[in-house]
């Protein structure tokens, strides 16, 4: 068994490609040349010296690289991982992000259609394609309202592998997955930068942590189980839409408290809007504070998605609880940052 992982060095990749080695595939891991390739995810889970594991430099936006891959490789499953991912950064880079997230999933579509329609073709989708939500929980049905270029560019691909699926009969499935973190969960994200920042603040290396909407409502998950979910969807008898999800939503101001909890440290909070403040409740000294250039152009408030179908269809569900995956984060950082360096 052949499969190609795009975005190998992200926090998906890196545990989609450990799932898929433990199952005896023979792996190959894209990853697009920039002036900083990191392959910290795929050391950290020590799977980068397997050798059954192939990293491929690959351009998304080529489809003539496209075909190459497909047919060098002969695999007989593609997970589209790879994306410019940061909501924040779709804002400032709109184009760009039109053009890896969304023209990305298509270039993958139709070198599958060229090279060999029979081979399975996984899209990440995401909730941020709800946006604006238009019912409470989101199911695969809810109707779409995407709140950044990010969003609306997933919802272009996602579309398209559904064309692709009804006009060429081709095994292309979406999972439309909420917010899954994990110690492998890159900076940028506001789960992690709040239990680094925890890590660095109980190690007396950080004063306090600057954050922006403390009010967002998200659905938050255990990365290296929403991955098991994306292998059992292209092993199902039919390619369909699948929401992977908790049912649970909880504010940004609620996982902060978590963090700081799992350190050690009880949290206070006062004031509202951009004067709210989080104070160590033994020192009485302020750890957290609201900075509003961290806020968005256009705010997702509140997402929580129903993963029903996938547990009727797929067996499917989320085991880890947020209290328990928060925990695991922070320990990961205060690992790091004791040892003088975090990723």
């Amino acid at each position: 068994m052949k499969a190609i992982v795009t975005g190998i060095t992200g926090q998906d990749g890196a545990y989609l490609a450990e799932l898929l080695l433990e199952k005896g595939y023979t792996v190959y891991g894209t990853y697009r040349r920039t002036s900083s390739v990191n392959f910290w995810r795929i050391e950290e889970l020590g799977i980068h010296t397997n050798p059954n594991l192939h990293l491929v430099e690959y351009d998304l936006t080529d489809l003539s690289a496209s075909i190459r891959l497909l047919q060098t490789t002969e695999a007989t499953e593609v997970y589209n991982l790879a994306a410019q991912s940061f909501v924040g950064i779709s804002f400032e880079q709109p184009l760009t992000t039109a053009e890896i997230t969304g023209l990305g999933a298509v270039n993958l579509l139709e070198a599958i259609r060229i090279v060999n329609p029979k081979v399975r073709f996984y899209q990440a989708s995401t909730s941020e394609m709800f946006g604006k939500v238009q019912e409470i929980p989101q199911v695969e049905t809810t109707p779409f309202y995407p709140r950044s270029p990010y969003g609306v560019a997933k919802l272009y691909a996602h579309w398209m592998t559904i064309n692709y699926r009804e006009s060429y009969n081709i095994f292309a499935t979406s999972g439309i997955l909420f917010n899954h973190e994990s110690p492998l969960r890159g900076r940028e994200f506001v789960t992690r930068k709040i239990t680094d920042s925890v890590a660095k603040i109980k190690l007396g290396l950080l004063d306090k942590l600057e954050l922006g909407n403390l009010d967002a409502k998200r659905d938050w998950g255990f990365a290296k189980e929403y991955v098991e979910g994306m292998w059992r969807m292209l092993q199902a008898d039919e390619p369909d839409t699948f929401v992977l999800a908790t049912n649970r939503t909880e504010t940004v101001r609620d996982f902060v408290t978590m963090a700081f909890k799992a350190a050690g440290i009880e949290i206070k909070w006062s004031g509202k809007d951009e004067a709210e403040q989080g104070t160590c409740a033994a020192t009485g000294k302020v750890l957290v504070v609201i900075n509003p250039k961290f806020y968005r152009p256009a705010e997702v408030e509140l997402l929580i998605g129903n993963p029903a179908k996938a547990k009727e269809v797929l067996g499917w569900e989320p085991k880890t609880s947020l209290e328990e995956l928060c925990r695991m984060m922070v320990e990961a950082d205060l690992r790091r940052n004791e040892k003088g360096f975090s990723f």
